[in-house]
C-alpha cells in the first residue's frame, strides 16, 4: 500500500512537472516576463530654438514620467499616501490608477515630473516605481515671440509656430529602454538604444528688436484699445524677419493660453485700405501708362457703375499728379489709375495681374503657418469692382504679404519670400530666390513718392525721425460686419522703410479695431515711428 501510495504521488508530481515545463511553459514564461520586465519608449530631447544672437527662446528641461508595476505594490493605500504629496495629486487618484493600470506591464502615474521631484521619489525606494526621461519644454522669456515660436503638446509634437513648422528637425529620435526588475520590483538592469536629441533651430529674429516691438504694441493697445495688433520688422534686402510681434501677448508656458493663440502677422486676413494703392500705381508706372508727374482731374465724387466714390474729406474739383495722389491718399485718383490698368489690354485685366504679381492671393512662402488672403478673380468682378479694389477694399491680405510687397519697392523691384529661420544645427538655411516684377527705376519712383507721404501735405507728415529720410504709407480700412462695411470698426495700418532711397530696414504695424481713433496716421503711424526710433540706431543704420 505504501509503494502504491508513493507511486501515485510520484506520478502526480511527474504530470505536474510535465505540464509546467512543456504544456504551459510558453504562457508561464510570458507571465514571468511581464512581471519582471518592461519596455519603455524614452522621448528625445527637442532641439533648442535661438534668436539670431544665440538667446534661448525654447529649451528642454530635465523631467521624467513616473510609472509603477501594480503587481509589485503590496499595500496600495500606503503607497498612494506616500507618493501623493510629491506628485501633487490625490492619493485616491493614485489608487484608481493602480486598480486600472495603463497596460499589463505598468500604469503611468504622472508625466514630466521635474528632476528634483523625481529624485525625491527615488529616495523613497518604493517597489515597482520606474522613471522614464520625458523632458519638459520651457520658454525662458515666457511672452517673447510666443506666437511665433509656438508650443509643444503632451505627445511631444509641435502645435504651432516654429515648433510646428520645424517639428521634424526639432523632435529628435526616441530611445527604447528595456528594464528588468528583481522580485521586489527594483530595476536591476536597463538596456536599449538611447534617445537622440533634436537639432537646434536658429531664427533671424533679434530678441531686443522683438522685445521693443512688443512693448510698443502694448503701449499702443493701452491707448487705442484695439481688438488685436501686430508688427513686423524685416531687412528688405534679404527679407529676413528681425521681429514679429503680436498683441495681446501670450505666455508660451501656459498651455491654455497657447491653445487659443494666433500669429496675426501671418494669419490675420484684413482689408488693407490705402496701403494697397501702390499696387495700381506701381503697375501703371511699370506698364508705361503714367509717370509720377502725370496729372489727373479729381472731383469730389466719382461714379463707377452703380457706385459713387469719395475721398476721405470733401474738396472741390482739383488736379493732382500721381505723386500727389499717393501722398494725399486719394481714393478717386487710385480708382482712375486702376481703370487705366483694367482697360490697358483687351480681354486682359492688368489690374488683377498686378495684384497677383505683388504676391497677394497666394502664400508668401515664409517658414511659418500662414493664410493667403482673398483676391477675387476677374470673372467674379461686378461693374463697380474697379471702383474699390484699387484703394484696398474688396480684397483681403495678410500683414506678411503687405510687408513682402513693400519690400519689393524697397529693394529695387524684387519679390522674395520672407524667412525667419537662419539655420539648423549651425548650417545656414538657403535664402529664398527672388523674381523681378518691375525695374529698379520704377522702384525708385515709388520710393520717392512714398517719401511724400511723410512730407508736408502727406497723410503722415507728422511722422519724422531727425536725421533720416523716411518712406511709407498709411492705411485706413472699414471692416465688414454682417455683410456691410461698418462705420465704427476699422483696421489702421502703416508700412514704411528707411533710409528712403537705400532701405536697410522696413516695418509694418497693423491695428485691428481700435477704439480711440481709427486713421492709420493717428493709430498705426506713431507706433511705427517708435519702432523705427529704436531699430535704426540699434542696427547701426547711420543718419544722412
Amino acid at each position: 500500500m505504501l509503494v502504491v501510495l508513493f507511486g501515485l504521488l510520484l506520478s502526480a508530481a511527474l504530470a505536474r512537472a510535465f505540464q509546467l515545463t512543456t504544456i504551459d511553459s510558453g504562457r508561464l514564461s510570458s507571465v514571468a516576463a511581464n512581471e519582471h520586465t518592461a519596455t519603455i519608449v524614452v522621448p528625445a530631447a527637442r532641439g533648442e530654438i535661438l534668436d539670431r544672437n544665440g538667446a534661448i527662446l525654447a529649451v528642454d528641461e530635465a523631467a521624467a514620467d513616473v510609472s509603477v508595476t501594480p503587481q509589485h505594490v503590496g499595500n496600495p493605500i500606503t503607497f498612494a499616501t506616500r507618493l501623493a504629496p510629491l506628485l501633487r495629486i490625490s492619493a485616491s487618484s493614485i489608487e484608481e490608477k493602480l486598480a486600472h493600470p495603463t497596460s499589463k506591464e505598468y500604469t503611468l502615474l504622472a508625466r514630466q515630473v521635474p528632476q528634483a521631484t523625481a529624485q525625491q521619489i527615488k529616495a523613497l525606494r518604493l517597489p515597482g516605481v520606474a522613471f522614464a526621461s520625458d523632458p519638459l519644454r520651457i520658454y525662458p522669456f515666457r511672452y517673447l515671440a510666443s506666437q511665433v515660436v509656438g508650443d509643444v503638446g503632451l505627445a511631444g509634437s509641435g502645435l504651432g509656430g516654429i515648433e510646428y513648422a520645424y517639428n521634424r528637425a526639432l523632435a529628435g529620435t526616441p530611445g527604447v529602454q528595456h528594464v528588468v526588475y528583481d522580485a521586489s520590483g527594483t530595476p536591476i538592469s536597463e538596456s536599449g538604444p538611447p534617445a537622440q536629441a533634436g537639432n537646434t533651430v536658429a531664427l533671424t529674429i533679434d530678441a531686443a528688436l522683438q522685445q521693443d516691438a512688443e512693448h510698443v504694441l502694448s503701449q499702443t493697445a493701452a491707448t487705442v484699445r484695439p481688438l488685436r495688433a501686430t508688427a513686423i520688422i524685416l531687412d528688405p534686402r534679404t527679407n529676413a524677419i528681425l521681429a514679429m510681434a503680436n498683441w495681446p501677448r501670450v505666455n508660451a508656458n501656459d498651455t491654455a493660453q497657447m491653445a487659443a493663440a494666433q500669429n496675426y502677422a501671418t494669419e490675420l486676413n484684413y482689408e488693407p485700405g490705402s496701403t494697397f494703392k501702390v499696387v495700381a500705381i506701381g503697375g501703371a508706372l511699370a506698364d508705361g501708362l503714367i509717370s509720377p508727374s502725370t496729372k489727373f482731374v479729381i472731383p469730389d465724387s466719382y461714379r463707377v457703375a452703380d457706385r459713387v466714390i469719395h475721398d476721405d474729406n470733401y474738396h472741390p474739383t482739383e488736379t493732382l499728379t500721381t505723386s500727389q495722389i499717393l501722398a494725399y491718399s486719394s481714393n478717386i485718383g487710385a480708382v482712375k489709375i486702376g481703370q487705366l490698368l483694367e482697360n490697358e489690354i483687351p480681354a486682359t485685366n492688368q489690374m488683377y495681374n498686378w495684384v497677383r504679381q505683388y504676391g497677394f492671393g497666394a502664400p508668401t512662402g515664409i517658414d511659418l503657418p500662414e493664410q493667403q488672403g482673398i483676391v477675387p478673380p476677374p470673372q467674379t468682378w461686378s461693374g463697380s469692382s474697379i471702383g474699390n479694389l484699387p484703394f484696398g477694399q474688396g480684397e483681403s491680405v495678410t500683414p506678411i504679404q503687405m510687408a513682402t510687397a513693400y519690400a519689393a519697392i524697397a529693394n529695387g523691384g524684387l519679390v522674395r519670400p520672407p524667412h525667419i529661420v537662419a539655420g539648423v544645427n549651425g548650417v545656414a538655411t538657403h535664402e529664398p530666390g527672388a523674381h523681378r516684377i518691375f525695374s529698379s527705376t520704377v522702384a525708385k519712383e515709388l520710393r520717392t513718392m512714398l517719401e511724400g507721404v511723410l512730407l508736408p501735405g502727406g497723410t503722415a507728415h507728422e511722422i519724422q525721425i531727425p536725421g533720416y529720410e523716411l518712406a511709407g504709407k498709411t492705411g485706413t480700412a472699414q471692416k465688414v460686419v454682417n455683410g456691410t462695411y461698418s462705420t465704427s470698426d476699422y483696421v489702421a495700418s502703416f508700412v514704411g522703410f528707411a533710409p528712403a532711397q537705400e532701405p536697410k530696414i522696413e516695418a509694418l504695424v497693423v491695428v485691428d479695431q481700435p477704439r480711440n481713433g481709427y486713421f492709420g496716421a493717428e493709430v498705426a503711424a506713431p507706433a511705427w515711428k517708435q519702432i523705427m526710433n529704436f531699430a535704426l540706431p540699434y542696427l547701426k543704420i547711420a543718419p544722412r
